[in-house]
């Protein structure tokens, strides 16, 4: 194929990392600036910051009253292995994954925590596994969204109102962009570093009435280190859930997280969130919807991702070479982008079939994705080339 001229318009942001994620649009290191640095997180105004976070999290992401919220140590990871390594065990597990992150969860489960009666369901890359398999009179375990794959499930229809286990959702690039059914989920979980784009090492965990009865009630066969611990003397340290961290924050962590929670209350919470990402995802289904050698790695549009949207190149000359082969073309291809500074960071996950992955969580600009686009041809074209001189 003939090369394609470079394109004229290049992205404002070319920050399009699935995380940590591009900041909101006008962001500075000014909005940091109240940050209580050199002060204790236990001292009123850094309490009264994590309150402040925690607040505003209910808020926009409408959690319900009857859910606690809390600030935990070590990102979505964090959060999620709490989760697991203090509910689980009570009864049955099934294990639902489709993508990376869904699988280490259930390595944790079957070789770390060696749970006896743990049950995987899984699907490939691109497809979720049949969700009419699932047992709700076990605990189960899955992602709303598989960031690395680009695949969510469509809603919390799935998941029945009478249901005897718990459902733990690591939520982590859904929450801020797609609805979550809090009535579903007991345990949900999520590090402001994707969509509201925050800085990193802090996880949020949230529990349903659920939840806490199953920590007052049960306690695990094995040892609790303390940064897992949500309970003492059988009962929930509530202090947790009012901003009284289990270790030491960062307050500028926090403030940022602050800062990107107000900006989304200034463009309609989680409505004016999600449809930010929307029109994200809408201009790239556009524009593969048209392309002869891009495809989406999710299969049915149904349970397309709107935050991680992840791409497959389906160009029959490339999809003939091998498996290294196809790797290092995507991965060229990604490089070229990176060399011209108009996107950073959009390989596909190391784990997932080899393609792109383009975040189009709410703090990215719709004309930064537009203007991207046609990069995306010009780069193949590059690709493509030296594919052929290569021949």
């Amino acid at each position: 194929m003939t090369t394609l001229p470079k394109p004229g318009l290049r992205p404002a942001n070319p920050n399009f990392s699935s995380g940590p994620c591009a900041k909101r649009p006008g962001w500075s290191p000014e909005a940091l600036k109240h940050a209580p640095l050199g002060r204790s997180h236990r001292a009123k105004i850094g309490k009264a910051r994590l309150e402040q976070a925690i607040a505003l999290t209910r808020e926009v992401l409408q959690v319900p009253d009857t859910h606690r919220i809390g600030i935990v140590p070590a990102s979505d990871t964090g959060a999620v292995e709490m989760a697991m390594w203090s509910l689980l065990g009570a009864r049955g597990v099934d294990m639902v994954a489709w993508e990376s992150f869904g699988e280490g969860w259930v390595t944790d489960v079957v070789k770390q925590l060696k749970l006896a009666d743990a049950r995987t369901i899984k699907a490939d890359y691109g497809r979720l596994p049949d969700l009419a398999t699932i047992d709700f009179d076990r605990d189960v375990v899955f992602t709303w969204n598989g960031t690395t794959s680009g695949v969510r499930v469509p809603n919390g229809d799935f998941i029945p109102a009478d249901r005897k286990g718990l459902t733990i959702c690591d939520a982590t690039s859904a929450a801020f962009a797609q609805n979550l059914d809090f009535a579903k989920l007991d345990v949900v979980t999520f590090s402001w570093q994707k969509v509201l784009g925050g800085e990193g090492a802090h996880g949020i965990l949230i529990l349903s009435p659920r939840a806490v009865e199953r920590l007052e009630s049960y306690k695990p066969a094995w040892p609790l280190p303390k940064i897992f611990r949500l309970t003492s003397g059988g009962k929930l340290i509530e202090g947790i859930f009012k901003g009284e961290t289990i270790n030491t924050p960062s307050m500028l962590c926090v403030e940022d997280y602050i800062d990107a929670l107000q900006w989304a209350k200034s463009i309609g919470g989680l409505d004016g969130l999600r449809r930010r990402a929307d029109a994200n995802f809408a201009a790239i289904d556009g524009f593969v919807s048209g392309s002869s050698w891009l495809g989406h790695l999710a299969v049915d549009p149904a349970t397309r991702s709107n935050t991680s949207v992840c791409l497959s190149i389906v160009d029959p000359a490339v999809t003939a070479l091998d498996a290294d082969a196809q790797a290092a073309f995507a991965k060229g291809l990604a490089s070229a982008l990176e060399k011209d500074g108009v996107a950073y960071d959009i390989g596909a996950y190391r784990d997932a079939p080899p393609g792109l992955r383009i975040w189009c969580g709410a703090t990215v600009e719709t004309a930064d994705v537009q203007a991207l686009l046609p990069w995306l041809d010009w780069a193949f074209g590059q690709q493509k080339a030296a594919l052929k001189a290569a021949a």
